[in-house]
């Protein structure tokens, strides 16, 4: 029986309104007793956070159902060497990197870590700039530039540290091939008996084309039927939306 990794903006929810079908699909695999973990980029929810945003829309799943690029973050960087971080980011990152043994300080950092936070000032840029000048290593939770709200996503707070050190990030979210392997880990499965769906050709498809995975398009979020020719590869499978998905 197949695993099932599954984005959840664009294909579970829309702006925490749940897409016709989303239930359904969740529900059938429930019952079939596939494995199941939904991922997402977005590093400022936790998994509990996520399980009640889905609740709240009628999707019920306990936490160990997802998997973020916040988690994914401390999972990379616990087989690094080093364990002092400067966070650009809210209690959602900075509680995954406690767990992993992070320290998080501002004096002698081995590494800068950038997620999200409304509190984004010049004074944490002059800090990460300086830091990364002096040798710390640039880790980012994942490369996207605008959240579903079009509100500022982690790869537009890197922009102006990237401008200033000439120096960019390792991206640990999708579209990285890290970001799969390290949920597949979390779900204790393999690549070849592994689904992706997602509504991101650039993101959710490619880091599943990248990562070897089976890869699902569905056509309810952000990439369309009409853009599909703008990509050299293409999905194993298309559907409208979750609901309609027959190959799990």
């Amino acid at each position: 029986m197949k695993s099932v990794i599954c984005d959840i903006d664009g294909v579970l929810l829309h702006n925490n309104q749940l897409i016709p079908g989303a239930d359904k699909f969740i529900a059938r695999l429930r019952e079939q007793g596939n494995k199941l973990l939904c991922l997402t980029n977005y590093p400022v929810q936790t998994d509990s956070d996520l399980a009640n945003r889905l609740g709240a829309a009628g999707i019920e799943l306990e936490p160990h159902h997802f998997y973020t690029s916040a988690m994914a973050t401390a999972d990379f960087l616990k087989h690094q060497e080093g364990r002092r971080a400067y966070v650009v980011g809210e209690g959602a990152l900075t509680h995954e990197l406690y767990k992993n043994g992070f320290t998080i300080t501002d004096i002698n950092p081995e590494f800068v870590i950038v997620g999200e936070t409304r509190s984004y000032n010049w004074d944490m840029i002059h800090r990460a700039a300086k830091f990364i000048a002096q040798g710390a290593r640039f880790i980012a939770t994942n490369p996207d530039t605008c959240g579903p709200s079009h509100s500022p996503a982690c790869g537009a707070l890197c922009a102006p540290i990237e401008r200033i050190t000439g120096k960019q990030p390792f991206y640990v979210g999708k579209p990285s091939a890290w970001i799969v392997r390290s949920a597949l880990n979390h779900l204790d499965s393999h690549a070849n008996d592994t689904i992706i769906v997602g509504d991101n050709m650039s993101t959710d498809i490619l880091a599943g084309f990248q990562a070897g995975l089976e890869t699902v398009l569905v056509l309810s979020g952000v990439t369309h039927q009409d853009q599909l020719e703008q990509f050299p590869f293409r999905p194993n499978h298309i559907f409208a939306n979750a609901g309609e998905i027959n190959v799990v």
